[in-house]
């Protein structure tokens, strides 16, 4: 079993044909296609089905394809360990986030890191959570945001912050700026909020439906939207009402175009997770990256600190309260954070 073959098998997988792999590495198709035959001979069983208009994994072909993705991984983590070793501050970050995490403290983050590694490239991709983690098995990131536990073992998964939670409305809903201790006053009202990908999983895309049912809120209709800035300005001209990322609507609440409404009943964290394979190779650079996301976590997420900030914007004289009940407030950080208007 030889590179070629491993590799040869997950750039078909990925890509769905193999015209379309043998365009993506430079080989011929009839070249492919021996290449397969081989890997197919050595594991005894075939790990494609030949389907009109391109090929899908058999039981078999979907069993070995993490551990090819592993392997090909493993070669890169490798190959980027005796670079390092040549190039010192030099050389390349991945990172993949969560593309509702740009406007956190994150960005800030990184334009620190930029600013510490000016020699260090710094590669940005956005993605649901799912494909984040998918991303950094691959080896096609390094490091991984995201919201939730990744429970895939061949990853490190650690919570780093806690993004609370707002319902955010237009400055003219009847409850704009109010603190609504009733759920049932948002009975019947126009939710928006992101739809759940077809064949993947987003954690964050259930929270709306779960914390309406956890309060025992009746939505009279759930808009699925898959913009977040397009969610903010359905809500800025009072299409519907959203419970989005606090840190996500700090320029619109500075601005006025969006108020909160204060529900204790919903009030709540969403955990951050920073994700990394197990046994990659993390340069210098990269381990400076991951202390710099670790320490700006601290005891108090940016979406608290955010929100409450952002509070009397919301509501003149109203008094602040912790996101996540139960929990103090910890002093604020000097840190700001990210600017607005992310892209998901």
């Amino acid at each position: 079993m030889t590179i070629d073959e491993i590799e040869a098998f997950v750039s078909i997988a990925r890509l769905g044909g193999f015209a379309r792999a043998a365009e993506a590495l430079h080989r011929s198709q009839p070249a492919i296609s021996r290449r397969i035959e081989m890997l197919e001979e050595q594991l005894r069983t075939s790990i494609f089905e030949r389907v009109r208009g391109g090929v899908l994994l058999t039981a078999a072909g979907r069993s070995f394809l993490p551990y090819a993705e592993a392997a090909l991984a493993s070669l890169k983590d490798g190959t980027e360990a005796v670079r390092g070793l040549e190039r010192g501050e030099h050389g390349l970050v991945s990172v993949a986030l969560v593309g509702t995490l740009a406007s956190t403290r994150f960005a800030g983050i990184l334009r620190q890191f930029g600013r510490r590694h000016p020699k260090v490239k710094l590669e940005l991709r956005t993605a649901n959570s799912q494909d984040v983690s998918d991303l950094v098995r691959r080896g096609e990131a390094t490091l991984g945001l995201r919201y939730f536990a990744e429970p895939d073992p061949s990853l490190v998964s650690e919570v780093v912050m806690e993004e609370a939670l707002v319902v955010a409305s237009s400055p003219d809903h009847r409850l704009a700026g109010r603190r609504v201790r009733e759920p049932g006053l948002l009975a019947g009202e126009r939710w928006v909020t992101f739809p759940p990908p077809r064949r993947r999983r987003e954690p964050f895309a259930t929270v709306l439906e779960q914390r309406l049912h956890a309060a025992g809120i009746e939505a009279g209709e759930i808009v699925r939207i898959d913009s977040l800035t397009a969610q903010k300005r359905f809500v800025e001209a009072g299409f519907g009402i959203a419970l989005l990322i606090a840190s996500s609507v700090h320029e619109e609440l500075r601005l006025g175009s969006l108020k909160l409404i204060d529900v204790p009943a919903l009030r709540g964290g969403v955990p951050v997770t920073l994700v990394r394979r197990q046994k990659g190779y993390l340069s210098g650079a990269g381990q400076s990256l991951v202390a710099m996301i670790k320490g700006a976590g601290g005891t108090r997420s940016p979406g608290r600190r955010d929100a409450s900030s952002a509070r009397p914007a919301a509501s003149a004289g109203g008094r602040g309260a912790s996101a996540v009940p139960g929990r103090s407030a910890a002093p604020p950080r000097k840190s700001s954070p990210g600017p607005g208007g992310p892209r998901r």
